[in-house]
């Protein structure tokens, strides 16, 4: 990695992990059997963010089965965090990799609310204090027919919700990015309605493949990726994986989602990947690895279809889009 790009991360030099030698930490990790996974630190929040037992971590890795780990070659560490869309620091793709060390990430309050009967503001250090944080690889497309593939750290939506104990009310949960025009100068524009807002469908959201990924590369999560807590859906757009969340709300009606309150004809709540429904202005049907010249094939639900695919089976995808 170059010193360029060092510096656009604001990352010591002495403190980067070089993707070679990731690559070989992963390589004996496979090897001895051991799962790539983060620590468990001690409580902050008391029972409420209580660690559930072995069992869990059983049933996970059966509903996974094996689709958060792949052998498909890493997209590198220097294009993941150069090549972004984060309008909030520039509509370029180098623009927030220029623009986002302006971004303050600690403290980051997290606030809960809506149906939920464990509602606050919640110091992100606080959430992160005793939640297991795993690693995974997922695809993530994005719209543009262009794709990567990201060793993600991060841990299970489903965990978060089921210890601020949503209300039998609550159908959809709602996410919000930070809003604060002097951290994030493209906001200073109205190139979009701000500040950025998502959602999912509970069944959705408690889905194991749904994280709130806090690092990538073993790292923590450059401004850039959406620093410090941002929301990953493997099978969804990218559109959808809100970045440096401020807000979870807990609602009973279905949310709005920022680009398809900018282009409802383009972007629908769902954004499910489905290379049989073309974008208006381009097809979707093949996809463009970065890192790669040769296009590849689409594949329904980013791939994820025999773990996700349930979730749809009574919809009209082409409607539902």
């Amino acid at each position: 990695m170059d010193d360029v790009v060092k510096r656009l991360l604001r990352i010591p030099a002495s403190e980067v992990t070089p993707e070679e030698l990731y690559l070989n930490r992963r390589e004996f990790l496979r090897a001895a059997g051991i799962a790539a996974t983060g620590l468990v630190v001690g409580p902050a929040l008391g029972n409420a963010f209580a660690q559930g037992d072995a069992s869990d971590a059983a049933d996970v890795a059966s509903e996974l089965s094996g689709l958060d780990r792949t052998d498909e070659a890493l997209t590198s560490f220097e294009s993941v965090t150069t090549y972004n869309n984060f309008y909030e620091f520039g509509v370029g793709k180098g623009d927030p990799a220029r623009n986002a060390h302006t971004l303050v990430t600690r403290p980051w309050t997290v606030t809960i609310d809506g149906e939920v009967e464990r509602p606050g503001a919640y110091d992100l250090d606080d959430l992160l204090a005793n939640v297991t944080i795993e690693e995974r690889v997922y695809r993530l497309r994005c719209v543009e027919a262009w794709s990567m593939v990201i060793p993600w750290q991060g841990f299970m939506l489903r965990d978060l919700i089921a210890r601020v104990e949503p209300t039998s009310r609550a159908r959809y949960v709602a996410f919000t990015t930070l809003h604060d025009p002097d951290q994030m100068p493209g906001q200073r524009r109205r190139i979009l309605d701000w500040p950025y807002v998502e959602g999912l469908r509970m069944d959705e959201a408690m889905h194991p493949l749904t994280i709130l990924a806090t690092g990538l590369y073993g790292r923590d999560l450059p401004n850039q990726n959406g620093a410090p807590l941002r929301l990953v859906v493997p099978w969804k757009y990218g559109f959808k994986s809100i970045k440096s969340i401020v807000r979870i709300s807990f609602v009973e009606d279905q949310p709005p989602n920022t680009w398809n309150l900018m282009a409802p004809h383009e972007y629908g709540f769902y954004a499910n990947v489905n290379p049989e429904v073309d974008h208006p202005r381009w097809s979707q049907a093949t996809e463009r690895r970065i890192g790669e010249f040769r296009r590849r094939d689409t594949l329904p639900f980013n791939g994820y279809g025999e773990a996700v695919a349930d979730l749809y089976a009574a919809m009209d995808l082409r409607r539902n889009f």
